[in-house]
Order: structure tokens, then C-alpha cells, then sequence
């Protein structure tokens, strides 16, 4: 029998005794966990989810926290002449080894829930709330800005559209961005779908200078 779960915004084909690296969790080498988001069970007779399967999970247990290999990408800011730099990355993962496919009552286990961890969770949890109230009416969309946030318009390419997103996502401060990591800045692009503009536009930067005055 396999399974395919969902994890880290990736889908993995798994069998018990599968070794295999995802995206980083908050779980301490030799923790047991159980990832409950079931897409399809395979076998003798398929269930395909939809999308999940009702009480399926796997359970799997933690070998270590490791990093993925180094990647290099080149940063160059428009219209700032000089200033391109290189950059080097290298992925948080955890190393796990499925121990049990559960076809039902997974959700009775006890067995602890496989959870993103690091700086980037608090920032994607929030995030991707917005994304389930689609359907909201009109008069959401002219929500006011949260009391005492600063006025995120100043940083260069952000508009009140942009800044409406931010504070979606649970950005309200020049000092929040201001201390914003490369994961931090990862998880942003790829929730909004910003391709790379908070470097292209030197948001942190900027935030840095905006926060101090």
C-alpha cells in the first residue's frame, strides 16, 4: 500500500520504510508524527481524497533536521548602478522514515501532527487565511488598516492594493520587515506571489530607514 500526503506546499508518493527529506517541521529527532493531510491511498482498492481522505494519515518518525544543497542565485537591483551581488541559500529540511500508512482513525491516534516550524510559519499561517474567504462580500475588501499600522505605501512598489495584502498577511510595521530573513522573505514571495520584488525594490532596506524615523 502507499499514500500521497501533502506537506510543505509539495505532494509525496510514500510506503512504510520510505526515507525521505521535506519541507522543515517542528519535531526533535526520534519524535513520532502523523501527517494527516491524505490526498489518495493506493492498493488493492484506491480511494482517491477530495481532496483529503476522511481519518487516513501516515505516521513517520524524525531522524534529523538537515539543510538541502547550497543554491546560488544573483541579486541586481534596478537602477542602482553596482549593485549586484551573489547569494546563497540553503533549504531547511527534516529527515523522516514512514513507519505506518493508517487507512482510518487517524484522528484518534494522539500522535503528534507533522507542523511546519522556523521563522516562515508564523508569517505563512497568516497569510494563508485570506485565501479561504474568497467568497467574503464586497465590503470586506474596504477594510481599514489596523490601528497603529504604518503606512506601508512609503517602501518603493507598494500600492494600496499591495499594502491591503500585507496586512492580510499579518505585516503591519516597518520593523517587522525590517527583521525579515531570507526564509521570512521566501514564504512572502511565495504566498503573494511577489517574484522576487521585496529584493528587486529593497523593501528591507528601506524599512530599515522608514522604522528609525
Amino acid at each position: 500500500m502507499f499514500a500521497v500526503l501533502k506537506t510543505g506546499g509539495k505532494q509525496y508518493r510514500v510506503q512504510a520504510g520510505d526515507t525521505l527529506r521535506v519541507e522543515k517541521l517542528a519535531a526533535d529527532a526520534g519524535e513520532t508524527i502523523q501527517f494527516n493531510e491524505i490526498l489518495m491511498l493506493g492498493g488493492d482498492s484506491p480511494v482517491v481524497g477530495a481532496p483529503l481522505i476522511d481519518g487516513a494519515g501516515v505516521q513517520a518518525e524524525v531522524i534529523d533536521q538537515v539543510k538541502g544543497e547550497k543554491l546560488i542565485h544573483f541579486v541586481k537591483r534596478r537602477r542602482k548602478h553596482g549593485s549586484q551581488r551573489t547569494k546563497g541559500h540553503r533549504q531547511k529540511l527534516t529527515l523522516i522514515k514512514v513507519t505506518d500508512i493508517l487507512t482510518s482513525g487517524a484522528d484518534k491516534t494522539g500522535v503528534k501532527a507533522a507542523v511546519g516550524a522556523g521563522s516562515v510559519s508564523s508569517v505563512a499561517v497568516e497569510a494563508a487565511k485570506p485565501a479561504k474567504k474568497a467568497a467574503a462580500p464586497k465590503a470586506a475588501e474596504k477594510a481599514e488598516a489596523p490601528a497603529g499600522a504604518d503606512d506601508l505605501k512609503k517602501l518603493s512598489g507598494v500600492g494600496p492594493a499591495l499594502e491591503k495584502k500585507l496586512h492580510a498577511a499579518g505585516v503591519t510595521s516597518f520593523a517587522q520587515i525590517a527583521a525579515w530573513t531570507e526564509a521570512d522573505v521566501a514564504a512572502i514571495d511565495e504566498q503573494l506571489s511577489f517574484k522576487g520584488r521585496i529584493e528587486r525594490e529593497g523593501w528591507i532596506e528601506q524599512a530599515k530607514e522608514l522604522a528609525k524615523g
